[in-house]
């Protein structure tokens, strides 16, 4: 059986709300920080367009049975034709955006830079909390968990008989980096808000590859099949308005 523990409240004092408000306070500077470090960019004109074709293809493909056939097949050529259509991407075209990013040496740096606004924050906290609160139950979830959560919820502790629902200072501080993105955004702006868990994903890709998003929106153009939404739509809305005028 679980054994049920009684927290002090000095743990509540000296862990819980330090711990919290470090962590908030170090996201709200990390923003500021990586907001300074960021050098502003000329968008590139070819990717620009090549996203604005993307999105006109799109439209296409989700706007197709309002228009007519000899309309959308007209559209879908000047998208997918082989010669000069606009989302046919020649082979020997293809970018790598790997080596595209390292010719470039501002995005490189711009990438570094983003890199190390997430890492040496995270590092020196988590030092912080493993040196000085480190295994201190912190807090209890008020329901039950099964045990899948203990190694999520109880890190740095090694005692079987704790209930699931004890969180440690460890998991608490987790729980903290990859769970206030709703706060931030609150304080920071909806789109302001820091998310570590988009940045580390970030972290493995090398950038958007324009030529893959125009080959995979024309194999879905190619694909799309015209079913006309509104036939006889004309002889229709002419009966209707002669029957309101009558």
């Amino acid at each position: 059986m679980a054994e049920d523990l009684v927290l002090d409240t000095a743990i509540r004092d000296w862990v819980l709300i330090p711990l919290s408000v470090v962590m908030v306070l170090i996201g709200v500077l990390r923003y500021f920080v990586s907001k300074l470090m960021h050098s502003s960019q000329t968008p590139d004109a070819k990717i620009v367009k090549e996203g604005q074709v993307i999105l006109r293809a799109r439209n296409l493909r989700a706007g197709a049975n309002f228009i007519p056939s000899k309309a959308f097949q007209t559209r879908k050529i000047y998208f997918c034709n082989e010669e000069n259509g606009l989302l046919f991407v020649p082979k020997g075209q293809v970018q790598n955006p790997q080596a595209q990013m390292f010719s470039d040496p501002n995005m490189a740096m711009d990438m570094m830079k983003k890199n190390l606004s997430m890492i040496i924050p995270q590092t020196l906290t988590f030092a912080w909390v493993n040196f000085f609160f480190s295994g201190f139950v912190a807090a209890k979830i008020p329901f039950p968990l099964t045990q899948r959560f203990r190694s999520m919820l109880q890190n740095g502790i090694d005692l079987s008989t704790v209930d699931v629902s004890y969180v440690s200072s460890r998991s608490w501080y987790f729980l903290n980096l990859f769970g206030l993105r709703g706060l931030f955004s609150l304080i920071l702006g909806e789109e302001n808000a820091v998310d570590d868990t988009q940045r580390m994903m970030q972290m493995g890709g090398f950038g958007f590859d324009p030529s893959k998003g125009l080959s995979a929106e024309k194999d879905n153009l190619d694909i799309t099949q015209h079913d006309w939404a509104l036939p006889n739509f004309e002889q229709r809305a002419e009966a209707v308005l002669s029957k309101v005028i009558s």
